[in-house]
């Protein structure tokens, strides 16, 4: 497993160590890899987005894919038990 040194303004250290205090992360090190894996993630997503709407630009639904849609989604909705 690969290591990262990285330096923290004191602000945000107490911050994390607050929240390793209350039970919230078990340590600095998680703290640290579950805002790497949140920042992984959201630009995975980004990316993949753009991917779809650029999928979209490229080749937009035609009128038969989108007729009948606002019907089905109304029945949808009509089923739901609120």
């Amino acid at each position: 497993m690969a290591q990262f040194v990285t330096r923290l303004d004191d602000r945000l250290v107490a911050k994390v160590d607050a929240m390793v205090a209350d039970g919230v992360i078990a340590t600095r090190s998680e703290a640290v890899r579950l805002g790497l894996e949140r920042l992984v993630d959201q630009y995975q997503r980004k990316q993949i987005g753009a991917q779809i709407a650029d999928g979209y630009r490229r080749q937009p639904q035609t009128e038969a894919e989108l007729a009948g849609l606002d019907e089905a989604g109304r029945a949808l909705i009509d089923q739901e038990p609120w």
